[in-house]
């Protein structure tokens, strides 16, 4: 069984996606990794649930430690569990409960970064024209404009308002550029979700969330869903779409030095448009996260 000793509070009585109930296989487990826990996901006698994983000689990838099931939680489309005592619930997406929206899964991607690393980069617009150009972003439209961001107690959450970017393809059914208008919202230390325009019915916006998983502090599987108020025209070139734009981030989030989030504010120098970024580590800092991140400017990865 893994040391939790060294993981903080904060993580380890968390609720974290393991799996999307629509990947899963209709029999049997599938092993995974949680916190450097290997666990099973799955069906097991004809029934639902998480378990950890035998480590004992002689032992399969899928036989579970007898009576040691997980807690577990079924939303958005995904299993959740947890490996301490969480004190709240897992975070809702009301959009989810609409009965008119659709949802895609988009899968899941392994990248060699921790996971407070993928969720920053998820809030970063001002790599959309070097990055992802010609979908989210182009030169010369580089500006970051200035956006709004509260942070709240209870429930501990991170919200950026007033986004907006000019994108030239802003999602895969969209054939001219437009300025696009962007909410983040941080519920979670390794979950964020953006509410953007560019659905047909202009009150409603589509919901993408970036759920993370993480393997260990220098690891994390990348789970995508959308949430759409439109109907899909066409589901492969949708998903190529998404699978392209975090394709070409997981290199350069591959390439960051040091593969943890530094928190100190003297290890990176940031900019007015990084106000969200700034904000998100000086919450996990405030709240005590130990786990994925670099605590002080000369302090080393643990």
């Amino acid at each position: 069984m893994e040391d939790f000793s060294r993981i903080d509070s904060i993580t380890l009585d968390e609720w974290h996606v393991v799996g999307s109930l629509q990947e899963l296989p209709s029999a049997g487990l599938h092993p995974t990794i949680l916190l450097g826990e290997r666990i099973l996901v799955g069906r097991h006698e004809n029934r639902l649930g998480v378990w950890r994983r035998c480590s004992c000689a002689g032992a399969g990838n899928d036989e579970i430690v007898p009576g040691d099931e997980l807690r577990m939680i079924e939303r958005f489309g995904y299993i959740w569990t947890t490996l301490g005592n969480p004190t709240r619930d897992l975070f809702e997406i009301v959009e989810f409960n609409e009965p008119d929206r659709n949802s895609v899964v988009q899968g899941v991607t392994r990248i060699s970064v921790s996971a407070p690393r993928a969720v920053e980069n998820f809030l970063d617009m001002g790599h959309f024209p070097f990055v992802h150009t010609g979908f989210l972003g182009e030169e010369p439209h580089t500006e970051v404009k200035p956006y709004k961001v509260n942070v709240y107690s209870e429930p501990p959450e991170i919200l950026i308002t007033e986004c907006e970017f000019y994108q030239p393809q802003a999602n895969a059914d969209s054939d001219t550029g437009a300025d696009t208008e962007y909410t983040y919202r941080i519920p979670h230390p390794f979950c964020a979700v953006l509410y953007k325009t560019g659905s047909t019915i202009a009150e409603r916006r589509d919901v993408i969330a970036l759920f993370g998983q993480p393997v260990d502090e220098d690891c994390v599987l990348v789970h995508i869903v959308i949430c759409l108020a439109t109907e899909i025209n066409d589901l492969p070139a949708m998903r190529k779409f998404h699978q392209t734009i975090l394709g070409q981030d997981k290199p350069i989030l591959e390439n960051q030095v040091p593969k943890r989030l530094p928190l100190d504010s003297r290890s990176e120098v940031p900019i007015r448009a990084d106000a969200a970024s700034a904000a998100y580590r000086r919450w996990l800092k405030e709240r005590g996260l130990r786990y994925g991140v670099v605590i002080g400017s000369h302090s080393q990865a643990m």
